[in-house]
């Protein structure tokens, strides 16, 4: 890996996430993005392009130094010796403008802020994380606004038995390789759409004959509530990140919304989300082994 984005608002909620982006950086020794989108000027009747263009001019240098001040607030230790690098950028949508950045730096990984909120609250209900989750070129990764950086030794990873989800585990042995972590697969299900135990075993030969990581580990829980268990669970083991395959139709995030889980996801164990699409499968190599 060499270019991970990190897209602010400014918040008080996105430092975390900033502070994350550092510690992750100079563990990987990675190149970090700085960016914030900023909205074109208004145009008013009798703007003459001329103007527009000034005001353009001024917008993009006070957001540069707007950028500068917030790092060199919330620069740690760490962050001091990572090669950092500010980028504004203009855009109508704020998720153009963070996808325009991290296709011209070839990220491998976006990170933000999820703003204080769950991580799966947000994802279910509309946000700008939700739509870089479902569109950009590169996996992200969400933190809590109170999460402090922990090296993530257990991963879990929830899974529907797909073949896209193979894909997705392989490119999480990368970054589970460089930490010695442990990767935690999980299916939660009811048992009336359970159909056996053919589905386990079938998902864990097709992971053996792709994945020589050998630090991974497989557990089936049934549940009515699949959101709660999901919660649970991570309390259980600790879970410094858990990993999702996003897909356009079923998955456990559309489990979770047809159950009507909505009203409970306040009470979510706050915990890092790392997010694929099948479109950036293919991207996140932390190849350091």
């Amino acid at each position: 890996m060499k270019t991970i984005l990190y897209a602010t608002d400014y918040s008080k909620n996105s430092v975390a996430a900033f502070k994350y982006a550092q510690r992750l950086c100079a563990a990987m020794q990675t190149r970090l993005v700085v960016t914030h989108v900023l909205g074109y000027p208004i145009i008013t009747e009798g703007s003459l392009l001329e103007d527009l263009s000034e005001i353009r001019k001024v917008n993009l240098h006070e957001n540069r130094n707007k950028l500068e001040e917030f790092c060199k607030k919330n620069l740690d230790k760490r962050g001091r010796s990572i090669k950092l690098q500010i980028v504004p950028v203009e855009a109508l949508i704020v998720t153009e403008g963070i996808m325009a950045i991290a296709n011209d730096w070839h990220a491998e990984l976006i990170i933000v802020g999820n703003k204080g909120e769950s991580v799966l609250k947000r994802t279910l209900l509309g946000s700008t994380t939700k739509k870089l989750i479902k569109k950009a070129p590169c996996p992200v990764l969400s933190i809590p606004s109170d999460w402090g950086y922990s090296t993530p030794k257990t991963i879990v990873y929830t899974t529907d038995f797909e073949e896209e989800d193979i894909y997705a585990i392989q490119k999480l042995t990368d970054l589970a390789h460089r930490f010695k972590s442990t990767i935690k697969i999980v299916h939660i299900t009811t048992e009336k759409e359970y159909a056996g135990g053919i589905q386990m075993e079938w998902f864990k030969r097709s992971l053996q004959e792709k994945i020589t990581y050998q630090n991974i580990e497989f557990k089936l829980l049934f549940a009515e509530d699949i959101f709660g268990w999901l919660k649970i669970y991570l309390d259980d083991v600790s879970a410094d990140l858990v990993a999702m395959l996003v897909r356009k139709k079923g998955g456990i995030l559309k489990k979770v919304f047809q159950a009507d889980k909505v009203s409970k996801m306040e009470s979510y164990g706050e915990v890092p989300l790392l997010s694929f699409n099948k479109a950036n499968l293919k991207v996140l190599h932390f190849s350091v082994y």
